[in-house]
Formats: structure tokens, sequence, C-alpha cells
């Protein structure tokens, strides 16, 4: 193999990945004592994929002149250990895993036979280097009743675009989790008027992604929101190459041989940077051939109170159709002279993980009264941009798959599923507006609402289109394409609120948070109020 490649023994990478989350238990007595002349962990430390008795808990080591010297650093014992309080004086469990050069040294526990909802605290060690200690937490047993969940939603971190302030406000949110939705890297070698330019160049290589991956990893403020509490994260496009779709390519930087390899390269970095559990890496071993499946969908219940169904919307996808000038990716067009638009054949999720969420959407109805909560990484509900007669839609969202979308509306209603929440993000731009029953009817009945969130950072083109676009779309009840920031929702048995939270100005390190829009809703009503 290559150190910048996809490894060829899928065996033994399966092997390594397994070993790191298992997460071998060893009395503190048993623990080596090797000396590290820098500290390994700069990188941070996080946690996620948390369910009611176990929660992933990630690290990545970085060693000072690994990539000078081209060689590999060796196999690495790092210790972990969970705590009931901060100072570790109550610990919980411990345990050694092997961190290897093959997966960027990087460490994925999965720590399991944890109490329900119930908080914790964790750290990792290498030798005589300490980690700084993060916070996380397990959900509550699938049937408990639950009073309350709070957590944010956020994505599109474009580094050239501007600081990562706004985690550092999301830390006083007392957030329960958070939920990412995509765009946690992009590719680019930089950007016009960057704030701050990345390292590297055009990022195509497996070492490139992990390069960029440490770059993110290394801001402050990212690093101590990932250490505050878990995260549920999916992908979008710039994890990868914008606007790629399944396994064709995108339409930014030089073109690949084989753009395959390169997804394949991308998972990888994503695995080995992300708290996920090895399972999704293994999927992806063992489905090389076909195209390196990495599954990252699923469901997972907060108790009574709600399910949430993370989506991927880009692995499985369809390439968009009738792309202006026969170009790769995204456009903006009138649907009616594309024949394949309506193709009912054409999938954005893919008919298996279609056919898995209905599926899942079914067995909603045993759970009645609950919120169901579907993070996936665009903008729902139809937005025309062409004002008055005709229409002008954008062939990468679901206006581009409006079959499959339409396919996922009928499965809400079928099941009568209680109160659907869709969340969203990658148009860098706030949404907020009901689910209809049919787009194409003004009468048709609301059965859901959504809410699409802004940037951390990534520009949009600001608001003078956004009066004329409400008014031709009426479902939407607020947009703003200014302000960057995130939403927080909260939710109760009797209703929900989301929070629309902006910081002052991205381009500036230090920044001032405010709440843009606050909107309620109540449990059994698919009604938006602006509060």
């Amino acid at each position: 193999m290559t150190h910048a490649g996809w490894l060829p023994d899928r065996r033994q990478l399966l092997q390594w990945a397994s070993a790191s989350a298992a997460g071998l238990y060893l009395p503190r007595r048993a623990w080596a004592q090797t000396r590290t002349a820098t500290n390994p962990f700069a990188l941070g430390l996080a946690s996620g994929a948390p369910t009611h008795d176990s929660v992933v808990l990630w690290t990545r080591l970085v060693f000072d002149g690994e990539q000078a010297s081209g060689q590999p650093h060796p196999p690495v014992s790092v210790r972990w250990e969970v705590a009931h309080d901060e100072q570790f004086a109550r610990i919980v469990q411990t345990g050694q895993s092997q961190a290897v050069a093959a997966l960027a040294h990087s460490v994925h526990v999965e720590v399991r036979g944890l109490e329900a909802d119930r908080w914790y605290f964790y750290r990792f060690a290498v030798g005589e280097a300490l980690s700084a200690s993060g916070r996380t937490r397990t959900f509550p047993a699938p049937d408990a009743v639950v009073a309350r969940l709070r957590l944010a939603y956020a994505s599109c971190q474009r580094w050239e675009h501007g600081h990562f302030s706004a985690y550092r406000h999301m830390r006083d949110e007392n957030l329960d989790m958070v939920l990412f939705l995509g765009d946690y890297i992009y590719e680019y070698p930089s950007a016009s008027n960057a704030v701050r330019m990345p390292t590297g160049g055009w990022v195509r290589t497996l070492d490139d992604y992990r390069q960029r991956y440490a770059l993110h990893k290394g801001d402050a403020d990212l690093q101590a929101m990932h250490a505050t509490c878990p995260w549920l994260l999916t992908w979008d496009d710039h994890e990868v190459q914008n606007d790629y779709a399944g396994l064709t390519a995108g339409d930014s930087g030089p073109p690949v041989a084989d753009f395959a390899a390169q997804r394949a390269a991308a998972y990888q970095a994503f695995y080995e940077h992300m708290p996920i559990r090895a399972s999704a890496l293994s999927r992806a071993l063992a489905g090389l051939a076909q195209g390196a499946e990495m599954r990252i969908y699923q469901r997972l219940h907060y108790g009574r109170l709600a399910s949430l169904y993370l989506l991927d919307a880009r692995q499985y996808k369809d390439a968009q159709v009738c792309s202006r000038d026969g170009k790769k990716g995204a456009s903006t067009l009138n649907p009616a002279i594309c024949p394949a638009w309506n193709d009912p054949a054409r999938s954005l999720l893919g008919q298996p993980q279609e056919r898995w969420l209905e599926a899942e959407l079914g067995r909603a109805a045993s759970r009645q009264g609950g919120w169901n909560l579907l993070g996936q990484t665009s903008l729902f509900g139809q937005r025309d941009f062409q004002r008055g007669p005709g229409q002008r839609l954008w062939n990468d969202g679901w206006d581009g798959y409006a079959s499959a979308r339409t396919r996922l509306t009928d499965a809400l209603q079928k099941n009568a599923v209680s109160n659907p929440v869709l969340m969203g993000g990658d148009v860098h731009e706030n949404w907020v507006g009901h689910v209809k029953a049919d787009y194409a009817d003004a009468a048709s009945p609301a059965i859901g609402v959504e809410f699409c969130g802004t940037s951390i950072t990534s520009r949009s083109a600001g608001n003078a289109k956004i009066p004329e676009w409400l008014a031709e779309n009426p479902h939407f009840v607020f947009a703003d394409s200014e302000r960057k920031g995130y939403g927080v929702v909260e939710l109760t048995p009797r209703g929900l609120t989301t929070r629309l939270r902006v910081v002052s100005d991205v381009t500036e390190p230090d920044t001032r948070i405010e709440t843009l829009a606050q909107f309620s809703v109540q449990a059994g009503r698919a009604v938006i109020e602006k509060t």
C-alpha cells in the first residue's frame, strides 16, 4: 500500500478499527508509561453516536515530524477513562485502544454498559501526556418519559470564509447534543477575499483530506464545542467534491482518473475524524468494489419524546439532470424543459435507504405523540426562483428529485407519523416553513414543519431577492440570507421552540450573538408561529 492511499488489505484495517472500538479494559496499574516529546492531543477529542447505554469517544493523535520523514509512526497504545465527575475521582470504566497509522492514529472507543440518561466525563492518555477532558451523555431509554430535549443544528463551515466563533456561543446553550448536517470541510485551495487561508491546495488524496480535517480540528472554538456534548453527523458534498452525486464526480478542481477511489479516500478520512462507530467503516470495506459504501444513516430514540432519523443525501444519490450547457453538478432551470425531471425511478436517498426509512416510519406508529426529526442535508420544501408563471428550480436539492420527495411525504401520511420536523443545511441561509403534502397544490395541507439552517461561515447571496422568493413560495414563513450561525431546538411533549442564533460578523474572531428570530410549534399541529 501507499501511505496516502486506501488500504488494499481491508481485513487488517477492519481488525484495527474493531480493536480500537472495543477499547480493551485495563486496570490503571497495567498502563504503560511511554514518553512523548509533544502533545499528541492537539486535535482535541469528541464524542458521538449516543444511545441509551453507549457512546463513541474519539481522538486522533498527531506526532511532529511524521510527515516530514515520510514514515508512518508505529502503533500507539492510548488509554481512556470515563468518570462520573470532572476530577475523575469516581471512575466508571477505563481501557486501552491501539492507534495505528493506517487509520491516521485515530481512536474510536465504543463504551458500552453505561447508565441511561446520564452525563459523563472522559479523557485520553498516551504515556505521560494527558488530554483535556470532555463531557458526554447517554440518551434516555427508548420507553422513558422525557421532559425535554435541547439540541443545536449547524452546517457548512468553510475555513476561508470566516472564523468558527459561533461555536464559542453554542457552548453556552446548555445542549444535550449537536446535529451537524454536512460540509464539515471544503475541498477548495482558497477563496476570493479569504478571511484566513487553508493549508494545502485542492483536496483530492487521503493525505489531503486528513490534512484538511486536521486544520479544522485544530480550531479552538470547534474543538471546545466537540468536548461539550455528543454530536451526530452526516455529510454533504464538500466532504468529497462540490455537487458530486453517488459515484458521479462533481464539478470542482482538476479532474481525477478514478473518482470512486477519491470518494473512498474521502470517506475513510471522514471516519478517521468523526466520533462514529466502526460498523460504518466495516460496511465501507466490505463494499469497496461497489464504490466503498459507508453507511451513516440511522435511527435513534430519545426516550418517548423524540425519534431522530439521520439521513445520507449524497452517497446513493442519482446524478442531477439537465444541468446547463451539459455541465456536471447543480443548476437552476425550468423543469418543463427537462424530460427526466419527474422520472419516478430517480432517487436522492437511494432506493435501499428509502425502503429503510419507510419501514422505520412505519414503526413510528407505535410511538404516537412524540416528535420525529429527520436530519438531512438540504432544503426540503419547493423553492421556485421564477416570479410569476413558470418555474425555475434547483436540480441538486429535493426540487430536482420531486418524485422521491413525494414518496417521503406520502410515507409520512400513510404511517400517520406524529409531529414530523425536517431539518437541513447546505444553502447557507435560514429557511423556515411548512412541509406540504403536495407542493403543486396551493391548498394542500401542511403535514410537518421545516427548519433549514444557515452556515457557520460559508457565504451566501444576501437578502435582496428574499421578499420576492417568499412571496412566490408561501409555504415558507421566514428566510434570511445574510446572517451566519446555528439553530437551537427545544422539544417538550407539548411543543417545539426554535431560535435562530446568529453572530455579528464571521470575519472577526470575536463576535456577539443574538437571536434573529424565534418560532414555536404545538404538538399535534403542523403550524409554525413566530414568537
